[in-house]
This record gives structure tokens, C-alpha cells and sequence, in this order.
């Protein structure tokens, strides 16, 4: 039996209001917010006592979500530095197609978004970049040039 789709990637994060600016400035829609526990909660995720906001975001096409997850209890797990390089284990990004690179850079800066490396072409195909957004989460964006 083979997927039918991939429905969303989840990220945790702190601050959730910061994180839906970031990700609404980049141009994902807002689909909703709501509060999420239980023994369902508990059951899926492997833990005790689960409360936490949920807030689920999707890309101007629709095909693509994320969800975004600030936990109340238990309390979320500090994973170490938010400034971690690309190639740790288990960590690397998530991609987006972008029609104006240097504008969507400048649109989140305000937002928190640093450069990690710096703007890229490659060849005459793509210029790409990654940002470091919310929560030290790298975001990759490319612009397709032809």
C-alpha cells in the first residue's frame, strides 16, 4: 500500500504569535488555532498529560501545511543551541518556492529571519537561500529562474 499525500510537517515553538507572523509574512494562510489534549493526545504523541495550541498553516495552493505546536504540558524540551548548523542529525529544513527571493528576505528580517549562509545561484536555474526563522527552524527558500 502506498501514501496518498503528505499531509503536514509539524514544528514546536515558544512563541506561537511570532512564529504565525513569520510564517503568514512568507505568504502560508492561517487555517485555524485550537487547543488540543486528552487521552488522543496522549495515546499519539507518548506522553503524559498533553495540552497544547496547535495552529495550522497552509501555502497559497493549498497542497502543502504546517503545523505549528506550542506545548503547555508537559513543557517543551529545550533540543540545545537555535543556532545549530544544517547538517545536525535529525534537523535540516523545510523548503518553499518563492517568486521574489530578495523581497521575501527583507519581508521576514523584521520577522527575525537571518540569513545562514548567503544568496546563491545555481547556475541559470535557481537562486536559493536559507533563513533562520522561529525557534532557530531553518527555512529554505528558491526562486525558480526560468
Amino acid at each position: 500500500m502506498a501514501i496518498q499525500r503528505m499531509d503536514n510537517v509539524g514544528i514546536v515553538v515558544e512563541d506561537m504569535d511570532a512564529a504565525i507572523a513569520f510564517f503568514a509574512e512568507l505568504g502560508m494562510e492561517l487555517e485555524g488555532r485550537t487547543e488540543v489534549e486528552g487521552p488522543v493526545a496522549d495515546q499519539c504523541t507518548g506522553l503524559d498529560g498533553v495540552r497544547c495550541d496547535i495552529a495550522m498553516l497552509r501555502t497559497p495552493d493549498g497542497d502543502s501545511r504546517l503545523e505549528l505546536a506550542k506545548y503547555h504540558s508537559p513543557a517543551a524540551i529545550d533540543a540545545g543551541p537555535r543556532n545549530r548548523p544544517h547538517n545536525v542529525l535529525g534537523t535540516h529544513r523545510v523548503m518553499f518556492a518563492v517568486d521574489d527571493i530578495e523581497d521575501t528576505v527583507a519581508r521576514l528580517r523584521p520577522h527575525g529571519a537571518e540569513l545562514v549562509g548567503t544568496l546563491a545561484q545555481y547556475e541559470d536555474s535557481y537562486r536559493l537561500c536559507y533563513v533562520r526563522g522561529p525557534e532557530g527552524i531553518i527555512v529554505g527558500l528558491a526562486e525558480q529562474l526560468r
